[in-house]
């Protein structure tokens, strides 16, 4: 192996070690509304065919509605009913709901949330968050389902989780899926436009789960030099 060679074949496991692929993807509204009780909950569809990822692992949401919808205090924020995906395409929201979504999601444990800013009168943490805020209380939740009451009185409000402005929750899926013929269905409580307002995005790669460090990739390179040096002096 020529140095070329050798100098190829080192940004190449560079590249196979630290490459993350992740894809934004964009969304249609589909026609009428789901949930519960009141039932005001949109949900929109996206085709994951087309978004040049052969399989992906985690879906990402990151809440960007800066006020719009104008709930406050626990309900600030992108209100989620549901997320699941799915091999059957729907075009209305009635179809979507009646779905029974691809059994990869751990609403519990395969859950990174980041809560967002309360906007005033702040709460003790955001409604469908756990007893620390801090994760998903998939019981009040129930992320696999459009169920959401689109209501804020308490007691009423039931069946979805609110984000916080600028919040941040992502899914890890607890295997690999395929992306073909695949579609994912999001549910907005109160049909307020914040699946629009905010950035989704999937990946082939776990969220959460560090990258090699730079200083592994390097000694993994280096012993790669070493070996293709060695193979240069005994002439193998």
């Amino acid at each position: 192996m020529n140095r070329g060679q050798q100098i190829f074949a080192f940004f190449t496991l560079f590249f196979c070690l630290s490459s993350t692929q992740a894809a934004p993807i964009s969304f249609t509204k589909l026609s009428g509304v789901a949930g519960g009780s009141p039932a005001s909950t949109a949900i929109y569809m996206a085709d994951l065919s087309g978004i040049g990822l052969s399989n992906i692992l985690s879906v990402t949401i990151n809440d960007d509605s800066r006020g719009l919808g104008g709930a406050t205090g626990q309900f600030s924020g992108f209100d989620l009913d549901a997320i699941i995906l799915s091999n059957t395409l729907c075009t209305t929201a009635s179809c979507a709901a009646g779905l029974t979504g691809l059994s990869v999601f751990d609403y519990i444990n395969g859950v990174l949330f980041t809560p967002g800013v309360q906007r005033a009168p702040v709460n003790s943490k955001l409604f469908g968050t756990n007893l620390s805020g801090d994760g998903v209380d998939n019981a009040v939740a129930t992320l696999g389902v459009f169920d959401g009451n689109s209501t804020v009185a308490i007691p009423g409000a039931a069946g979805f989780l609110s984000m916080g402005d600028l919040g941040k929750l992502s899914f890890n899926l607890t295997s690999a899926l395929s992306t073909a013929g695949l579609y994912l269905y999001i549910g907005e409580v109160g049909d307020n436009g914040e699946v629009a307002a905010s950035a989704i995005e999937v990946s082939d790669r776990p969220v959460g789960v560090s990258e090699p460090a730079p200083l592994m990739l390097f000694a993994l390179a280096g012993l790669l030099l070493a070996w293709t040096r060695n193979l240069n002096k005994t002439g193998r």
